[in-house]
């Protein structure tokens, strides 16, 4: 379950962010997830809030942003979205492609109570 070390990941980026949170201070983290990351966004919310329960962070939310895969054929440049894990482009059928988005996993923001 690699939802756990990314969930500590997160809360290791919000500690760089706020070294000494006060209680109740985080209202919530806005995540961006790949659809390729591997990432279930349930799994991570489960994570994060199981590591969080007992912290200063407890409560605060995980809000989590899928992006979808996106290539780009190196033989006709087209960029495409693909639901399918099929990797080739649907213009020219050709299989040298880069895969530009989808992949990712990023704390995009940090929304604090007044």
């Amino acid at each position: 379950m690699h939802e756990l070390s990314a969930a500590q990941e997160i809360v290791e980026i919000l500690h760089q962010y706020l070294p000494n949170p006060k209680p109740d201070s985080v209202k919530s983290i806005k995540i961006i997830v790949g659809k390729m990351s591997n990432i279930l966004p349930d799994s991570l919310t489960f994570c994060f809030e199981a590591i969080t329960s007992d912290t200063s962070l407890k409560g605060a939310k995980l809000e989590i942003i899928e992006t979808p895969v996106i290539i780009n054929c190196s033989n006709c440049g087209k960029a495409f979205e693909i639901e399918l894990m099929l990797f080739t482009c649907p213009v020219c059928g050709n299989n040298k492609i880069k895969i530009v988005s989808g992949t990712d996993l990023l704390v995009n923001e940090i929304e604090l109570f007044d």
